[in-house]
């Protein structure tokens, strides 16, 4: 009997370069401003919360002046650093480079698209932090697609040009990608532009085969983790003894009837501590091998 982690989950870099900047600045501060959650994982929130991070909402951030801020891996519109400028903050930018790249593309597609009376549109989740900030690129005027009922939003006698969020599965953002090239005017332009992180889908071939070596798969994220709740349909799709945790109070005991072995993995916002704490809660109470 065995409990194992899949060490290639946890941390994507972006997140990785967030979470350093926070604990190298409170190293040297008792306080720090974080424009929303730092990340997508209410354990590793309170963790730097302790250490003196505090989250603040959008309408808090506009009220402050003469501090410091740190802006997460998820981006921000340009109205937050326009307010930075004018009240004297210091953004600690920790913004994902593969974002910061999106938010550019999509910001130039917008202002050459114009020209062309054309529209921009993003496959996303409506008010995710990522969306928001490249919706900003667009003055707000970008049309985001949750799924395909929304495509009657496009005016389809318009030409588009379509991108995705970071953290969107590849194979819906393609079949999102056919139904508005079905949806736009025949002879219309439709650019097509895959902008899914490849730190989040090269995960996928392995965890596939990962999920199937167990008699049974938990995978630890977030309840706000868009990329937990992807990947983890991808665990179930391949061991339907699969369960999503964000905690170790969320783990039940029944769960492991006739259970010999057990995978551990997280999304790419789930730290490794905390997937270890799992590994260690299942190995005392039920006596298993672990491996490492």
């Amino acid at each position: 009997m065995k409990v194992e982690i899949d060490r290639r989950s946890g941390f994507c870099f972006g997140v990785i370069k967030a979470i350093k900047s926070a604990e190298s600045e409170l190293k040297d501060s008792p306080q720090l401003y974080c424009l929303g959650d730092i990340v997508h994982n209410g354990e590793e929130v309170k963790r730097l919360e302790k250490m003196g991070l505090k989250s603040i909402s959008k309408e808090e951030y506009f009220k402050l002046k003469d501090c410091k801020v740190l802006i997460r891996a998820h981006g921000e519109p340009p109205e937050t650093y326009e307010h930075a400028k004018k009240n004297n903050i210091e953004l600690l930018d920790a913004t994902c480079p593969v974002v910061i790249t999106l938010q550019e593309r999509v910001r130039d597609s917008y202002q050459n698209i114009r020209s062309h009376n054309g529209q921009v549109v993003i496959y996303g989740k409506k008010g995710h932090a990522e969306i928001i900030g490249l919706s900003g690129q667009t003055d707000y005027s970008a049309i985001v697609l949750e799924n395909k009922n929304d495509i009657s939003k496009i005016d389809p006698s318009r030409p588009v040009s379509l991108y995705s969020q970071t953290t969107k599965r590849i194979e819906d953002f393609y079949e999102i990608a056919e139904a508005v090239k079905n949806h736009v005017d025949p002879g219309l332009r439709v650019d097509i532009k895959d902008t899914i992180c490849r730190q989040v889908s090269n995960r996928v071939p392995h965890l596939k085969k990962f999920a199937k070596n167990y008699d049974m798969v938990i995978l630890v994220a977030g309840e706000k983790s868009s990329n937990g709740r992807y990947l983890f349909s991808i665990c179930k799709e391949e061991n339907p003894n699969a369960h999503l945790i964000a905690r170790v109070e969320d783990i039940q005991p029944e769960w492991f009837e006739n259970v010999e072995s057990v995978g551990i993995c997280g999304a790419t916002s789930t730290p490794n501590w905390l997937m270890e704490n799992v590994q260690e809660w299942i190995s005392k109470k039920f006596e298993k091998t672990v491996s490492q």
